[in-house]
């Protein structure tokens, strides 16, 4: 058999295997010589999720807390946890966390709802799953007072909110201020590592 011949018959193996190799990858290019790309893993919306889902649960939590403590534990006796270092007590506060600035109600429920504004606009270029939870926890948080600052009395954008958690030599707080105070702790230390919410590192 000439060598023509063998050439002929014999399959061209390496070409064919390249070929459907090629097929495999992305962005190849079909026949009319434009390039199909695959599209971007939708991480944002995953993180928007997330940021979502935290404030969902936080929120829940505090509302369900509240209307027990309302319900249950207002005008009674204090409950003690661990002996007289905690105890459960109802207590309406018109300040801020942790009972600051009582007297200061409208502006602290304005406060609450520009950290909710400024919170979902920076969710729009959200990256970071440390941020979302951190945003989550800030943004559930906030909903969480400010629905007593709306709904409770003595009346819309003056109510006062329900706190009970009530550990010795320190403020009576509720579930809402601690998840914004995990929160505000937590972006305080992405911020020192150089995290930002878009999920970029810089360096200082």
């Amino acid at each position: 058999m000439s060598e023509a011949e063998r050439i002929i018959e014999t399959p061209d193996e390496p070409r064919a295997a390249a070929e459907a190799a090629a097929d495999e990858l992305p962005g190849r290019a079909d026949e009319g010589g434009t390039t199909e790309a695959e599209p971007p893993a939708p991480r944002g919306r995953r993180r928007i999720a997330v940021l979502v889902c935290v404030a969902a649960v936080a929120y829940l939590l505090d509302l369900v807390s509240k209307i027990m403590v309302v319900e249950w534990l207002e005008h009674e006796e204090p409950v003690d946890l661990l002996g007289r270092w905690l105890r459960l007590e109802a207590i309406r506060n018109g300040g801020a966390a942790f009972g600051i600035g009582s007297a200061l109600t409208i502006v602290f429920t304005c406060i609450a709802a520009t950290v909710i504004v400024v919170i979902i606009r920076l969710a729009r270029r959200l990256r970071s799953l440390p941020w979302a939870i951190a945003l989550g926890l800030l943004l559930g948080g906030a909903f969480g007072n400010l629905t007593d600052r709306v709904f409770r009395a003595p009346g819309a954008l003056e109510g006062h909110v329900v706190d009970f958690i009530a550990p010795r030599y320190f403020a009576v707080f509720n579930l809402a201020d601690s998840a914004i105070v995990c929160g505000g702790i937590l972006i305080v230390l992405l911020s020192f590592r150089g995290l930002d919410p878009d999920g970029t590192v810089h360096q200082d």
